[in-house]
């Protein structure tokens, strides 16, 4: 639900301050910049809760610590990727791609009720996938809206 907000919120003040500004008024600007908070945010969870968050990773899954350390290197490459206009079409592509492969991960620990922020706490469970595919989903449809698509 954080990532949500911080998404949100980043998207509203850049289009308050793309008034202000030069920049292009079609919101694109808004809606990458906001895109990249919101991956540096979950970038920083990556770092500051490695080891509940490597318990998200299914059991066949090798050096799980390791994978969540890269997962929060490429989400902070990601977030530099939009900013340029130069990577923004590639960059959206992996990210997309990106959001697919991590939704297993999200299921995994929903079944598992895995708090990925304090292991000795139990998660929301599987009710917490009624939140998470469809925000999964608006992910990927704000990547493809802002980054991809034809403009």
């Amino acid at each position: 639900m954080k990532p949500l907000f911080v998404l949100i919120i980043a998207f509203i003040l850049f289009v308050a301050f793309n008034k202000y500004t030069d920049f292009d008024k079609n919101y694109l600007f808004a809606g990458n910049v906001a895109m990249s908070i919101m991956l540096l945010f979950t970038a920083m969870g990556h770092f500051k809760f490695k080891t509940s968050m490597a318990a998200m990773i299914p059991l066949f899954i090798p050096k799980k610590v390791e994978v969540v350390l890269i997962t929060g290197l490429l989400e902070i490459l990601f977030a530099i990727g939009l900013g340029m206009e130069t990577t923004r079409y590639y960059t959206g592509i992996a990210l997309v791609i990106f959001f697919i492969a991590i939704l297993p991960a999200n299921i995994y620990s929903a079944k598992n009720n895995i708090n990925y922020e304090n292991l000795h706490k139990p998660g929301p469970g599987v009710k917490y996938l009624w939140f998470r595919v469809p925000f999964q989903l608006f992910l990927i449809a704000w990547v493809w809206y802002f980054s991809i698509r034809p403009y």
